[in-house]
């Protein structure tokens, strides 16, 4: 796959612009040591908006332009993210069985990548993350994905345990895999419209969310390692239901 080129933004004017019309941004680079009223404008709007941001070196905006940044350098989303809501109802209009992949708090871009790769030969028809604590759409994980990304509906959200209510009210049956679940993954009914909810290897799943769940499955372990990686687990996941739907 070919290298993926990074979008950026130069100067604290053109990122202001950005951040107020809610363009998709990894993170701001800041020249270390920047100051006066207009960067603490800027300074006080990606705090607003809590856009994540670094302190670098002014050798590390030249590297990436050479002309006039203004100490400032905006990494740009190189693909943009879509909307549940509008996901959903036409899936449904198209006579399909929804197959979503919901992700608590899995913040590792190479583990979120991977997921997309499965998922996307899985034929899961969305991604659904978190807006914090998440892994991101950037380079490196298009890169582990080898190009899933570009395939993929990745939709992000405030709050997930929202998204579960939403999701049962049009009637999409949320699935979580949870080492505290009875049942092995394999007795579970992915058969119907389903959402399939994953959380991180060291925390699991928000209690919260789990008890929004319809149905709790468990993925056996026989080892002496008493968890598989998160990548691994929800293509697990993702091909019973593909199984199941055959």
């Amino acid at each position: 796959m070919a290298k993926q080129r990074q979008e950026m933004l130069f100067g604290i004017r053109a990122t202001m612009e950005a951040i107020k019309s809610e363009k998709e941004i990894e993170k701001v680079l800041i020249k270390t040591g920047l100051a006066g009223p207009l960067f603490q404008e800027l300074f006080d709007l990606i705090r607003e908006k809590g856009v994540e941001y670094q302190f670098v070196p002014v050798e590390k905006l030249n590297s990436l332009d050479q002309h006039n940044n203004q100490g400032v350098v905006a990494l740009i989303v190189p693909i943009p993210y879509q909307e549940i809501e509008e996901i959903v109802p036409e899936l449904f209009a198209q006579g399909k069985t929804p197959l979503l992949l919901l992700l608590d708090e899995i913040t590792d871009v190479r583990n979120f990548g991977a997921i997309a790769r499965s998922a996307e030969c899985a034929g899961v028809h969305a991604i659904v993350i978190p807006f914090k604590n998440s892994a991101k759409i950037t380079p490196d994980s298009i890169k582990t994905s080898a190009g899933a990304l570009y395939n993929i509906p990745v939709c992000r959200v405030q709050n997930l345990k929202t998204l579960a209510r939403y999701l049962k009210k049009e009637g999409i049956r949320i699935i979580a895999a949870t080492e505290k679940a009875e049942k092995v993954y394999t007795e579970g009914d992915f058969t119907l419209a389903t959402a399939i909810v994953m959380g991180s290897e060291d925390v699991g799943i928000e209690d919260a969310l789990l008890r929004l769940a319809d149905e709790q499955v468990k993925i056996p372990i026989t080892g002496s390692i008493q968890s598989l990686n998160v990548s691994v687990a929800a293509s697990l996941m993702v091909y019973e239901a593909v199984r199941q739907r055959s």
